[in-house]
């Protein structure tokens, strides 16, 4: 495997980073692989020295991140972990998606829950808001690397 510095955040990565999309379960999708099928998958990629993975709490509404989570476990140290908000997680909770304070607070606090983890290593905006001031997302990002929930950010699909 070949790997590389991510940005400029002085993390080496492998050069292939698994996206974990299709893990969790098929009542999201039809084509999502559940949990027992998606572990062999990611066992594979660390056996062939892929170190870096990319989740988002909406994914499976939130299965994947739960079994990227129990498949590094042990394996934490050596991994780099993505995962995203910004969609709608719960359409009765209107501050389960978005990029307001409470939304990303709300939804940093369950994504490392599910992943079993204190910090994750890139969080990012999967969207951009429209709803929300950028400063507003800005702070409340900047805040949750301050609190040691989150090493770096970074925005997706823009």
């Amino acid at each position: 495997m070949e790997y590389t510095t991510l940005g400029q955040t002085g993390m080496e990565v492998s050069r292939i980073c698994l996206g974990c999309m299709s893990f969790g379960t098929p009542e999201w999708r039809d084509w999502v692989l559940d949990e027992e099928e998606s572990l062999p998958v990611i066992e594979r990629a660390i056996d062939l020295g892929i170190n870096f993975f990319d989740t988002a709490n909406m994914y499976s509404r939130g299965d994947s991140e739960r079994v990227l989570g129990r498949a590094l476990e042990g394996r934490r140290e050596e991994s780099v972990v993505a995962t995203k908000c910004y969609f709608q997680m719960d359409e009765d909770n209107p501050h389960s998606g978005g990029l307001s304070r409470k939304a990303i607070e709300q939804e940093l606090a369950a994504s490392l829950d599910r992943l079993g983890m204190e910090t994750v290593d890139l969080y990012q905006i999967h969207r951009w808001d429209e709803d929300t001031p950028i400063e507003t997302t800005l702070r409340a990002l900047d805040d949750a690397v301050r609190r040691g929930q989150v090493r770096h950010l970074g925005a997706s699909s823009m």
